[in-house]
């Protein structure tokens, strides 16, 4: 079965406290759904429309592990302390 990759680019912070608590919780809920953090931070560079904001990626052994973290109790309650605190996107990616 393929990995699956969870990508999140923040467009855009509004609330860096609700996102502080974001950051809290989510690690852990999705560490615990089988999540494994490969990358956390600002770009090293940022080409063509892309943002120089925070971008995280997380290795799941499959997309429906990758969903199941996202759909959790426990990452649900941290999208609630998120809020309007920033602007994201979020990819779940199969690999090859």
């Amino acid at each position: 079965m393929a990995k699956a990759y969870w990508i999140n680019a923040v467009r855009k912070i509004t609330d860096p406290e609700a996102l502080a608590a974001y950051g809290k919780l989510a690690g852990p809920a999705l560490q615990a759904a089988g999540g494994r953090f490969l990358a956390r931070d600002v770009p090293a560079i940022a080409y063509e429309a892309a943002v120089n904001e925070r971008t995280i990626l997380i290795e799941f052994d499959s997309v429906e592990q990758a969903i199941a973290a996202h759909d959790s109790a426990g990452y649900q309650e941290a999208l609630k302390a998120l809020g309007n605190g920033a602007e994201r996107d979020v990819r779940i990616v199969q690999g090859i």
